[in-house]
């Protein structure tokens, strides 16, 4: 069976019919009319992933991707601490993910040794990859917004509760080292994005594996997500990137996060969401369709999270048979 999750998917019922209307998609309209969908209240990604991990929510991202990028974790308390640019739009602050930055390695050094002074109280600031830095925590920290769900939207100032204080004032004064740092300027100077803040997110500790999780039912987890590799290795699962498309490999129950759609869909991208959409059904369901018929694939089961509702969709080789069951437009992934 391949259980494939993908973020991002679903919009609301009447956008879903807007953007979706003239696109083809015969292999995701027939998967949706001739399986069982089941439609669930508004779910993010990661809850998704916690649920099928047996894991507790919020997940503790960093140190989940620190296991993923350095094969072990520390006893501790890790805290995501990743660059990102903060962009003037319409009196807001919006939130750019940390990929579009497309920082080196070399400048991601550079940053973090100016930084690691300004939040040696709070912690050991640590560089994973040029988009991915931790902290490791010598004190609790507070709840901090996911950057997952942050990114592509305004960003909301830290609560006033005392407990936020010490780190109001590290990334206060972690943006005036930013604004003055030399890597900013030839970035700016090249026409690059400069990073001018931090965000703070995915604190605690690697927890135990839950082997009643449902993802220790697969042999294989394909992501290009470090959290999502990182549950791997929890769950001693192989651990891979995402590949380009499905086709039957040696793995026998794959698991997949497709998240290409997500950040599309936050920011209100619906180009390059359709773009994403069209790849999904030809990379991923057209192939997963023609296995089911085959008999090379068992089953079939989708996971869609989103803000505004979730759904789940399993089709298997008996359903295919239903010639009588028409194809289903995908605004039905959305309650009326």
């Amino acid at each position: 069976m391949l259980t494939l999750i993908v973020p991002g998917l679903i919009w609301t019922r009447q956008a879903l019919a807007d953007l979706t209307s003239d696109l083809p998609l015969p292999a995701f309209t027939t998967l949706l009319g001739r399986g069982r969908l089941t439609l669930r209240p508004p779910l993010g990604s990661a809850a998704i992933l916690a649920e099928i991990a047996g894991l507790a929510v919020p997940l503790p991202a960093a140190a989940l991707r620190r296991l993923a990028l350095h094969e072990d974790v520390e006893e501790a308390d890790w805290l995501c601490l990743d660059p990102v640019r903060l962009n003037f739009h319409e009196r807001s602050l919006i939130v750019d993910h940390p990929q579009n930055l497309r920082l080196t390695a070399d400048e991601a050094a550079a940053l973090a040794v100016s930084l690691a002074p300004t939040f040696s109280s709070l912690g050991h600031l640590e560089v994973l990859s040029a988009e991915h830095w931790n902290l490791r925590l010598s004190a609790a920290a507070p709840a901090f917004q996911p950057l997952t769900e942050a990114a592509g939207r305004a960003a909301a100032p830290l609560p006033l509760d005392a407990a936020y204080a010490p780190w109001r004032q590290a990334l206060n004064e972690a943006q005036m080292v930013l604004h003055a740092h030399p890597v900013n300027q030839a970035r700016a100077a090249a026409g690059l994005p400069v990073v001018n803040s931090l965000w703070p997110w995915g604190g605690g500790r690697l927890p135990a594996p839950d082997s009643r999780s449902t993802a220790a039912a697969h042999d294989a987890f394909w992501s290009n997500d470090p959290v999502s590799r990182g549950i791997a290795r929890l769950l001693q699962i192989e651990a891979a990137p995402l590949p380009a498309s499905f086709k039957s490999s040696a793995a026998r129950r794959p698991l997949a996060l497709f998240d290409a759609m997500e950040q599309p869909a936050r920011s209100g991208d619906a180009i390059v969401w359709r773009d994403e959409l069209s790849r999904l059904e030809a990379d991923w369901l057209a192939p997963a369709l023609a296995d089911l018929r085959s008999g090379r694939l068992g089953a079939l089961r989708l996971v869609a999270p989103g803000e505004f509702a979730a759904a789940e969709l399993l089709a298997n080789r008996r359903g295919l048979w239903k010639f009588w069951r028409k194809p289903r437009a995908l605004a039905e992934l959305v309650a009326p």
